[in-house]
Formats: C-alpha cells, sequence, structure tokens
C-alpha cells in the first residue's frame, strides 16, 4: 500500500502497538448490523452458504456475529489484530496474509471483506484483491465488499468516540478525515487517541491512515475485470454517516 507521494504507507498503529485497545475504539456489538448485512447479501449465492472467509478480518468484530451459522476462516495482516481476533473467536481458524497475494488452494461458499478493502489505494492493488476473492470464491458462491466511500460518497468529517473497560482502562478517539487532493485516488484520515491504563497512567498517540478512493464504476469495471458478475446494494446513512455502496460479486457456476 502506498502513501500518496508514492511512499510505502506505514503500517496503521490501530493495527500493531495500539491493537490491543481495538475492543474499546470499535466495539464488537457495532459490527452485528453489518454482519446482518452480510448475512443476507450471502443469498445471493446459488446454494446453501456454510463456509465463509473473511479477508482483513482485523479484531474478529464482524466474524463474531457471524460463527454461530458460518464456518469461518478469518484472514488479517496484521498480526498483534488476529491476537485481539483469537481471543474473541476461540475455536475459529485464523490465518496470517495479505489480501492481495493470499493463496489458501481451497474455495468457499462466500467471501467477505469488510473496510479493509480501503486499504486497497492503487487499482492494481484492488484488482489484486478481487483476485483473491474470486480464487477462493466457489463457483456459484459470492463475495461481499463493504467500503466505507467511495468518490461520488465521500465527505470530510470528524467523528468521535472510545469505550471504558471493566479493569479500569479507557480510550477516546478523534477521527478527522481531510479533503481529498484534486485528482487524487486516496484519502488521509488523522486519528488521535487519549488512553487511560488500568493504574490511571494517560497517554496520547497519534495515528496517520491512508485510504483508496475510487468512483462506483472503477469498482465495477474491476470486479468485472476478475470474472464476478456484479451488483450493488446500497445502505442509506444514519446519526451523520454517509450513504454507502456495498459490492455483490457473483462467481458464475458454469
Amino acid at each position: 500500500m502506498s502513501a500518496p507521494d508514492g511512499s510505502p504507507n506505514p503500517h496503521p498503529r490501530m493495527y500493531g502497538d495500539l491493537a490491543r485497545w481495538w475492543p474499546l475504539i470499535s466495539p464488537v456489538e457495532v459490527y452485528e448490523g453489518d454482519a446482518r448485512t452480510a448475512s443476507g447479501l450471502f443469498a445471493a449465492a446459488e446454494g446453501p452458504v456454510r463456509t465463509v472467509l473473511e479477508l482483513g478480518s482485523g479484531g474478529g468484530h464482524t466474524a463474531f456475529h457471524l460463527r454461530s451459522r458460518y464456518a469461518m476462516t478469518l484472514v488479517d495482516l496484521a498480526e498483534d489484530m488476529l491476537t485481539v481476533s483469537r481471543a474473541l473467536n476461540p475455536g475459529v481458524e485464523h490465518l496470517r496474509g495479505d489480501m492481495r497475494e493470499l493463496r489458501l488452494e481451497r474455495t468457499f461458499d462466500a467471501v467477505l471483506v469488510h473496510d479493509a478493502i480501503d486499504y486497497m489505494t492503487t487499482e492494481e492493488e484492488l484488482a489484486a484483491a478481487f483476485r483473491t476473492a474470486y480464487l477462493h470464491c466457489r463457483p456459484g458462491g459470492v463475495a461481499v465488499f463493504f467500503p466505507d466511500h467511495l468518490t461520488e460518497t465521500y465527505e470530510p468529517r470528524t467523528d468521535w468516540g472510545g469505550e471504558d473497560a471493566a479493569d479500569g482502562r479507557g480510550v477516546r478517539y478523534l477521527e478527522w478525515g481531510l479533503p481529498v487532493e484534486p485528482g487524487a485516488h486516496t484519502v488521509r484520515t488523522e486519528y488521535t487517541f487519549t488512553l487511560r491504563e488500568t493504574d490511571g497512567t494517560v497517554r496520547t498517540a497519534h495515528d496517520t491512515h491512508v485510504t483508496g478512493l475510487f468512483p462506483a464504476a472503477t469498482w465495477t469495471r474491476l470486479l468485472r475485470g476478475t470474472g464476478f458478475e456484479v451488483s450493488t446494494a446500497t445502505e442509506s446513512g444514519t446519526e451523520g454517516e454517509p450513504t454507502r455502496t456495498l459490492f455483490i460479486g457473483h462467481r458464475p457456476a458454469g
């Protein structure tokens, strides 16, 4: 993944040394609605969906709401996030891997890629992730993608949140989505975290995320180029959230 100036995009701290705070930054209950939506979109598959591969599974919060219905295989690039997910989802298969390059030599009834797809910052990376999803999707199966934003829907915005834990730890964060530079295909988001340890010690941390920004037509073109038949679903934003477009790739059975 690349930064706007073409230099390597550093691994976000949120998924590295700050990963243990993830359950307080983005609580598991927040993902229940998206898990329900994903399950509904899996119905586009021909035949029953029993096995699901999630690429970019992060802390396993989406999988937590799906694991009782499907045999899940969770793949993420960040080992620290896999550690968080293993604690939340014991008994679920976890593998470290890059969605641009992963080859498991087996297929699944459905492939799920939540907002980790946003970290594909070039068309080449996006196409590589689609290729991985296609190769791991059985004929007649589906792949579902949940990008946070498209060129048509992105708006600079500020958000904040955080939770407290029973052991005395707590997090508060500020998320600042910056305006898009003219002609850019990436967007930068700055995060500031205030972290309270169990002993009451408070410190701050900063994190920069660079994510891809592509029009819907590019998504459709690249998915079709991979071999998928493509459809979309639109979710209206609530409480200040922007409208979100989800992409469903159906791998033909023939």
